[in-house]
């Protein structure tokens, strides 16, 4: 029983094929495309808008120099949002809960970011390693510190998104196990979990949109601190 509640998490492959490349690519066939009209209709404006809204939220606090980081930032929410909603439906697959893709986008944009403020302005790129008023006894060991939570920093952005979408299925999937065990025995119990299963399947919804908010919020952080 424990393996297969870890099943869901394995890449699918059908005829030899990994059903991951798939599952990356068709989230960009879903959303419309903009026409030539005056007029949008409703679908479109509602897309337009919410991509205005996240990228003016995502920029307000940069420099102007990171406003050339806009539509990298905001593609990359809208793309992690867009595959942690679809790995909510069933017989899907959720790419993001596997930790090597989450890295694969953590440690080239964070390394991007730290290559910047040492090719921009390296004197505050190096200050952040040692804050202002250290004793001088102290300074080896904070610059040791500050360094290692630097290169934490890649591995925090993946392990947080991975472990927060696969706590999640998991739960989803051992309340559902438990709905059906407790259907024939104790019906009233049965349709209480099922009603703490709709609500937790809510939650998640609002935990796949607020992670991948909070993966390209942090990108932005570190971004700024370099720019």
């Amino acid at each position: 029983m424990m393996v297969s509640f870890f099943d869901q998490f394995e890449s699918p492959i059908y005829l030899g094929i990994p059903l991951i490349a798939i599952a990356i690519a068709l989230p960009w066939v879903l959303y419309p495309t903009p026409t030539s009209r005056w007029i949008n209709n409703r679908l479109i404006t509602a897309q337009e808008w919410f991509i205005n809204r996240s990228t003016n939220q995502l920029m307000t606090p940069l420099s102007v120099e990171g406003h050339k980081w806009a539509l990298l930032l905001t593609s990359l929410m809208i793309f992690l949002i867009t595959i942690n909603m679809l790995g909510l439906l069933p017989y899907t697959f959720t790419p993001t809960t596997q930790l090597s893709l989450n890295m694969g986008f953590a440690v080239p944009l964070w390394l991007a970011t730290v290559i910047i403020g040492m090719r921009n302005q390296p004197t505050v790129a190096l200050g952040h390693l040692l804050p202002e008023g250290t004793p001088i006894p102290l300074i080896p060991v904070l610059i040791i510190i500050e360094t290692i939570s630097l290169f934490i920093r890649p591995l925090a952005l993946g392990v947080r998104l991975t472990a927060n979408l696969t706590a999640g299925h998991l739960l989803i999937q051992l309340i559902a196990t438990a709905v059906f065990v407790l259907l024939p025995m104790m019906p009233t119990v049965a349709v209480l979990t099922a009603a703490v299963l709709f609500l937790l399947t809510l939650l998640e919804v609002a935990v796949a949109m607020i992670q991948a908010y909070v993966f390209v919020l942090l990108l932005s952080l570190y971004l700024q601190e370099n720019t």
